[in-house]
């Protein structure tokens, strides 16, 4: 599942490129979305894409021809969305999800992801640090720091099955601050928080702890390619994946 959405109102990083829609911001010279279907598309464990945005029809014109894919109008938030497709009895089972912004996706690493996200419920990509910063020594990112190292999102998420349902009521609570790693934190107590602060705790440790409060097996998969932790949010990111597509970065 590629989530293809735009934030509500107007988005002037887009704007700036003369479209109203996050997902059709050419990079490399294509429209965004494009990119990170192409790439799943071509691995063999791929078996359908499935497209979400506000405007499924838009969307679907600058997309691959290919039978695989279908565009699909998204709900209010991700999390609506999401639990739209646990109820739904169509969806196939597992379920990786993805961005539109994921412009540098590769094949190599979505075969790596699933290959390792197979060993639990939930499966969340991550890039370690010191990985990324030897690859793009000036980047920004946001980073999750734990004890044993710290951590930008790599985009990718597994979903082994309809049973991840209470994880995703409990992203719902958080949703709107999904970008304050302390606000998603703070589900697990004010306890955890305070070793995630103190750097006492790693990253496998917090997720164990989150396991045992969803009773579902969450892990965090490193990846290889430190590319996977770049998205196109802004347009220093927009700038960062043309120089790196055309080998100046």
């Amino acid at each position: 599942m590629v989530l293809a959405g735009s934030r509500p109102g107007r988005d002037a990083f887009a704007q700036g490129f003369g479209t109203d829609l996050k997902a059709l911001i050419p990079v490399g010279g294509e429209p965004m979305v494009r990119r990170p279907v192409r790439a799943l598309l071509a691995s063999a464990n791929i078996g359908k894409v499935l497209v979400l945005s506000q405007a499924p029809n838009r969307i679907a014109a600058e997309l691959p021809n290919d039978p695989r894919i279908e565009a699909r109008e998204s709900k209010g938030t991700i999390a609506e969305t999401m639990l739209a497709l646990l109820d739904d009895l169509g969806t196939a089972w597992p379920l990786l999800v993805t961005t539109a912004d994921h412009a540098l996706l590769d094949t190599a690493t979505v075969d790596e992801f699933c290959a390792a996200a197979e060993a639990g419920d939930i499966a969340i990509g991550v890039v370690e640090r010191a990985n990324l910063l030897r690859r793009l020594p000036q980047t920004q990112r946001t980073w999750l720091k734990f004890r044993g190292g710290a951590y930008t999102g790599a985009n990718l998420f597994a979903l082994r099955s309809p049973g991840v349902r209470p994880a995703i009521e409990l992203w719902r609570s958080v949703e709107q601050d999904r970008k304050k790693a302390w606000r998603i934190l703070s589900l697990l107590g004010p306890g955890v928080l305070l070793t995630v602060a103190l750097r006492l705790v790693s990253l496998d440790e917090v997720l164990s702890r989150l396991s045992a409060r969803i009773g579902l097996r969450v892990k965090a998969v490193q990846l290889a390619n430190p590319l996977a932790g770049v998205d196109v949010d802004k347009p220093a990111d927009h700038a960062l994946a043309e120089a790196i597509l055309e080998g100046r970065a």
